[in-house]
């Protein structure tokens, strides 16, 4: 009886873990949708409006293969998922390629973060 509660409490720690994985890894309109606005989509594309304000945070979400066109200057701290920090400083017109990533981010700057996401689909 006691092999028998080890294994199921074993088996719902793994299902726990996958959900909260599943969980953190959504659509950026759908957990930021004041910051992410979907401008067009197709079979084979899909171009995101990215507008974050000086201090606002953007919760952990995934993107596909996709690359961003910063529309004036900004300074963003992303965190991916696995915990690493990476603080960059966007310039105006700086087109930037990223493979698929989960990840979060935050407005560190004095500006408003203006980008144009282009995120590729299989």
């Amino acid at each position: 009886m006691k092999k028998f509660v080890y294994a199921t409490m074993f088996l719902a720690a793994i299902a726990f873990v996958i959900v909260i994985g599943v969980a953190v890894a959504q659509d950026p309109t759908k957990v930021a949708p004041d910051q992410y606005k979907s401008s067009f989509e197709n079979d084979r594309v899909r171009v995101l409006e990215v507008r974050l304000k000086p201090g606002e945070k953007i919760p952990m979400h995934s993107h596909p293969d996709h690359l961003g066109y910063n529309i004036g200057a900004a300074k963003l701290r992303i965190t991916n998922a696995d915990g690493k920090v990476q603080d960059v400083d966007l310039t105006d017109g700086q087109v930037i390629w990223f493979d698929a990533v989960t990840h979060s981010a935050e407005n560190t700057g004095s500006t408003e973060a203006r980008i144009v996401v282009f995120e590729l689909k299989k």
